[in-house]
């Protein structure tokens, strides 16, 4: 393993981090926020820091694929623990910041602020950054900026990008990578602008945006986006968190106007399908059991079901007073997340693609036992390497989510509670049912679950793999 590329990389991640604070600190020191001195010292403490390790001598700038998935792995441990400096400072546990701290960079929005309003102006922004800032994934940023960083560049981008099935949209990592953030960027300051001109304040249409983008749900509001009261504004965040969802290869086809390409997306067909399928269940559940209105049903649904799908994570409404029918209809949107290669998480729709065509061959090979048959997905023929990955992450996803609700049941919650705890975190959603719903937080959760799920929320984000990579000795040895 190439230990100094791997140490020069987190060095990289902390000086980006540190000028990602700037922005915080400038809004601490005109709002003459009590922030301010947290954040001097956390931009000074992640510069220093950043700078040593990049100062290190290296033989080599030649990633293999296990050095970016340990790179991976390392720089998001860091920037979890280093961004949850300015809560810390600011009055946080340890254990409480890095939790607010990984979920706003896993963008999975769980928190244990019981008012986002009563947070100074510098923390708010920071904390919609964190999830503008893992949204795309930091690695990608690295590569956005920094071209040159070394051969096997893709290793990283292959590591965080999300999904069974990592491919370069152009010929160069860089470009890609650069592409990717300029459809990104260009998706945040266009809802900034929409939001604006619906009537939300600027420093809410900005964070807003951040998280909406992103798929984080972090809300400035102690309501999240029920505060705003505007039905406009819930159809505007509705149609930015579903683009958010889409796979960004099918966005950039978009971009470059290859209409036909993009929708022959049969991923995105399935997306629209499970989305539009589950939206039309909850409202006639809601119409017929709770006896609200038609367009009421529509809205509220809507809105959970998009916010939920592609783990975003905001509320209009407390879905957990709702029949139980529809709450099972929202876990299991919760379970299937968005597409492959966007913010959002969840097993990824592609992934259960894969696994339902493998469980109709399998079940055609009991029939004609000397059929061979490829899998196939977006007209592509799909390694049976890739296949039997879908099946492993769909396991150790399942395992963990049961492991991660033994843990937080030692605490005695009820069920409901404990698992939603577990299976929302893994899929990087936010909100819960029972006392972690959308009108509840983690805050009275013990140390020992805490830590459980901000274990959890990480190993959702990075898809498992690179985190559990680090476990395995002969992973750090240098051939």
């Amino acid at each position: 393993m190439n230990h100094a590329v791997i140490a020069r990389v987190i060095g990289l991640i902390l000086e980006i981090e540190a000028v990602c604070m700037l922005p915080s600190f400038a809004i601490a020191l005109v709002t003459s926020g009590p922030d301010s001195s947290a954040f001097a010292f956390s931009i000074s403490l992640c510069a220093v820091v950043g700078f040593l390790l990049l100062r290190l001598p290296q033989r080599s700038k030649r990633f293999q694929t296990r050095d970016g998935f340990v790179a991976v792995a390392l720089c998001w441990i860091v920037l979890g623990l280093t961004g949850a400096i300015p809560y810390t400072l600011s009055g946080f546990s340890y254990v409480d910041a890095v939790f607010e701290t990984v979920s706003g960079f896993t963008t999975t929005g769980a928190t244990i602020v019981a008012a986002p309003s009563a947070l100074p102006r510098g923390l708010q922004f920071w904390r919609a950054l964190t999830q503008w800032m893992g949204g795309m994934g930091v690695l990608v940023m690295v590569l956005a900026l920094l071209p040159s960083l070394g051969e096997g560049s893709v290793n990283l981008m292959k590591a965080e990008s999300p999904g069974p099935i990592s491919s370069k949209l152009l010929p160069k990592t860089s470009e890609t990578a650069k592409s990717l953030y300029l459809i990104y960027i260009a998706l945040t300051l266009s809802e900034t602008v929409i939001l604006r001109l619906a009537g939300m304040p600027l420093f809410d249409s900005l964070t807003t945006s951040f998280t909406t983008i992103s798929t984080g749900g972090f809300s400035i509001r102690d309501a999240s986006i029920a505060y705003y009261q505007s039905e406009l504004i819930n159809w505007i965040i509705v149609l930015f968190m579903f683009v958010s969802g889409v796979n960004f290869g099918v966005l950039f086809q978009v971009q470059r106007r290859q209409w036909k390409e993009a929708l022959r997306s049969e991923e995105l067909r399935w997306y629209t399908l499970i989305t539009l399928g589950a939206i039309g269940c909850i409202a006639a559940d809601l119409i017929l059991k709770a006896g609200k209105g038609v367009y009421e049903s529509l809205s509220q649904s809507a809105f959970q079901v998009v916010t939920l799908m592609t783990t975003t994570g905001y509320a209009t409404a407390d879905f957990d007073l709702w029949p139980y029918f529809s709450r099972m209809l929202l876990i299991l949107v919760m379970f299937v997340g968005g597409c492959a290669g966007s913010t959002a998480g969840g097993v990824k729709v592609s992934r259960l693609v894969i696994l339902l065509k493998n469980l109709k061959r399998e079940l055609r090979r009991i029939l004609h036992t000397r059929e061979v048959r490829p899998l196939t997905l977006e007209g592509a023929r799909v390694a049976e390497g890739t296949v039997s990955s879908v099946s492993v992450f769909f396991f150790a996803y399942i395992l963990i989510t049961l492991l991660c609700t033994a843990v937080v049941s030692l605490e005695e919650p009820d069920f409901t509670t404990a698992f939603t705890a577990a299976l929302t975190t893994i899929s990087n959603v936010g909100p819960g049912f029972s006392l972690v719903g959308p009108t509840c937080n983690f805050s009275f959760m013990t140390a020992l679950s805490k830590v459980a799920l901000t274990v959890t929320m990480l190993l959702g984000r990075l898809e498992i793999m690179p985190l559990l990579v680090l476990l395995f000795p002969g992973v750090w040895k240098r051939k």
